[in-house]
């Protein structure tokens, strides 16, 4: 409560500032906002159009290719690739809400959004909870190894599955019809390269002691609880691991999570570095910069942490590609006879 106190009152200094310049606007609940994103570098503006173009195609191929792999390889059909799959649709929704806008704005000049907040903020808790079914498929092969196979059937998966589109989408719904409520006055620039909560509420000049108490509860279910499950889940697995007797049973063990534990550790250590700096005016390029760690680089190393650490994945993409080169070779050597004989 004395944060929201803080912000109220940096409000209402900058409210009697505007209305002394004549520059306040009237109290309005637009949601059109416009973003300062990475203005304040304007030197590197087409090195940083490049090298965002690059890490958006690459995620969206790297996580495209993971989805189509999961669907045609029969022996990907188990619910850890399944939740797999579900996870790279994820991370193309989750980029393709934070990217295209950032890349168009390096195009048109033009910063402003509008709906933005809702589909991130949505998806992100999706991949919270998404997570947090992945690390359950984990902990009971390891640790209930003879239950697996009961209680983790495809019907569970999908449900777990489910509920994880769900929840994100359903409990956003109440925190951005509050923020909708809301009132912002004078320049409504967001000094971020998305449009998060904290700076969306520090532009608005009406109270906002309800969204802030109803977005700590929602965070607290939506990020700190399944984070605690995942923790938990993996401080057994690592348990049992430690009780195999034999190093070769042990790294196989470990094996099987470690391409989920890293993603896990890049996902929660940016995303509570974010949440739990101060927004201070030395610390916000800091808050920038491990933002774009779990917004925009977790996307991207997905795919190559589960390709590059995953026999099975691999073995799926050579598959593919042996497929695809046989092909290429056969069209090859067709055109090549139809050109002697022509």
């Amino acid at each position: 409560m004395a944060s929201s106190d803080q912000l109220l009152l940096k409000r209402n200094k900058r409210q009697t500032t505007l209305q002394g310049k004549g520059e306040r606007d009237n109290g309005t609940s637009s949601t059109d906002f416009v973003l300062l994103g990475i203005r304040d570098v304007p030197m590197l503006q087409n090195l940083l159009f490049l090298l965002l173009l690059m890490i958006y195609s690459v995620t969206m191929v790297g996580n495209i290719l993971i989805v189509v792999l999961v669907v045609a390889d029969q022996h990907l059909h188990t619910p850890m690739y399944f939740f797999l799959g579900n996870l790279s649709s994820l991370e193309t929704c989750y980029s393709s809400t934070i990217l295209p806008q950032l890349l168009a704005s390096f195009l048109t000049g033009d910063s402003s959004i509008s709906a933005q907040f809702y589909f991130f903020a949505s998806f992100a808790t999706t991949e919270c909870y998404l997570l947090t079914a992945m690390s359950y498929d984990r902990y009971l092969p390891i640790c209930q190894p003879l239950l697996y196979a009961s209680l983790m059937t495809w019907k569970v998966s999908l449900h777990l599955a489910a509920a994880s589109w769900l929840g994100g989408s359903l409990l956003l719904v109440v925190v951005t019809v509050l923020l909708s409520q809301l009132q912002f006055c004078g320049p409504k620039a967001i000094d971020h390269f998305f449009c998060d909560l904290t700076p969306l509420l520090e532009l608005a000049c009406s109270d906002i002691r309800a969204i802030t108490i109803v977005s700590f509860i929602f965070g607290i279910f939506d990020v700190v609880f399944p984070f605690l499950f995942t923790l938990a889940s993996y401080i057994c697995i690592i348990a049992a691991i430690l009780r195999i007797p034999s190093s070769t049973g042990r790294q196989k063990a470990f094996s099987t999570c470690s391409s989920h534990l890293t993603l896990v550790t890049i996902f929660y250590g940016t995303l509570f570095v974010v949440y739990m700096l101060p927004r201070t005016a030395p610390l916000r390029h800091f808050n920038k910069a491990f933002s774009f760690f779990y917004t925009v680089l977790t996307p991207l190393v997905n795919p190559f942490i589960y390709s590059l650490r995953n026999r099975e994945v691999r073995e799926a993409i050579r598959k593919v590609l042996r497929k695809a080169l046989p092909c290429t070779q056969s069209s090859r050597y067709l055109g090549d006879t139809g050109k002697r004989h022509f």
